[in-house]
């Protein structure tokens, strides 16, 4: 009988066990966004003027606590995050389908750590691209990364990584701060400054004027009239920068300067993280093309 009983509770534990569990996945593992999977992850925040702070995510692979490099994260439209951390990961935030942060769980690894950069407390909910165009943006993020270089002090190089609008960030912190960044990163970049709704702070910009290193990631059916490949594969063209061209994916939907479509990279997010975690570790370009 004692033994009957001592079975009956063996299968209860079992099956409170299945329960917990979906697929052979444990509950807790359950609860962790996909976006955020095999990640560590920790808001930082630090005090800016008066009232104004400025915060950020920053993420390192499980089992790595020392990485060399920093990839900060500057997403786009409207580049106002929010974020939300609980449990040691980012649980949600105003931009959790933005390419950059939906993709960052493909990007760190034993050498390299992301920072996900949030527009000024006080920013509203735009954060606004003459700001992110202003040497105050910069002076701003980089006091940020300081904080994160404090406590993370195995981190040398410092890589800028912009999409859509966050590529005007990506594009002027290298201007006010040559020295401070071993390079950028511009994907889907805004290369259509005069176009309806876009920012007129990159017209003109000069690519060789900065110290850093360029390099631009872009989808060959970029559909947003912001960012149309044509003028991507030109700039690139006239500054003799790197680009690399992306091409295919799926399940697109969307607007079309949305996040889920080409403009984006929906379908191709592991590919192109790969690609940026290439050009982090060499200072070059992998691959001209990912189809």
């Amino acid at each position: 009988m004692k033994k009957h009983q001592s079975y009956i509770r063996m299968l209860a534990a079992v099956g409170v066990a299945l329960s917990l569990s979906t697929n052979g996945i444990p509950a807790s593992a359950q609860s962790i966004p996909v976006h955020a999977q095999g990640l560590n992850e920790e808001l930082i925040a630090v005090d800016l003027s008066g009232s104004k702070k400025q915060t950020g995510v920053f993420s390192t692979k499980i089992g790595s606590d020392k990485p060399i490099k920093l990839a900060v994260l500057l997403p786009g439209y409207p580049s106002v995050v929010r974020p939300v951390v609980e449990n040691g990961v980012m649980a949600s935030s105003k931009l959790t389908g933005n390419f950059l942060i939906r993709a960052r769980r493909f990007l760190p690894d034993e050498s390299i750590a992301t920072l996900i950069v949030d527009c000024q407390s006080e920013g509203g909910d735009y954060c606004s691209s003459g700001y992110q165009a202003s040497k105050e943006r910069q002076e701003d993020v980089d006091k940020l990364i300081f904080e994160v270089k404090k406590r993370t002090p195995s981190i040398r190089d410092v890589w800028l990584v912009g999409t859509s609008m966050g590529t005007i960030s990506s594009s002027f912190m290298p201007l006010h701060n040559p020295t401070a960044y071993a390079g950028a990163i511009h994907t889907a970049a805004i290369t259509e400054p005069y176009a309806r709704n876009s920012y007129k702070e990159l017209a003109g910009f000069d690519y060789k004027k900065p110290s850093a290193i360029h390099f631009f990631i872009h989808h060959v059916n970029d559909p947003c009239s912001l960012t149309p490949y044509a003028s991507a594969k030109a700039i690139a063209g006239k500054f003799d920068t790197p680009l690399v061209t992306v091409s295919g994916g799926g399940g697109f939907q969307g607007g079309v300067c949305e996040a889920l479509t080409q403009h984006g990279f929906r379908g191709k997010e592991k590919e192109v993280m790969a690609e940026i975690a290439a050009i982090i570790k060499t200072g070059k370009v992998s691959q001209l093309e990912i189809n």
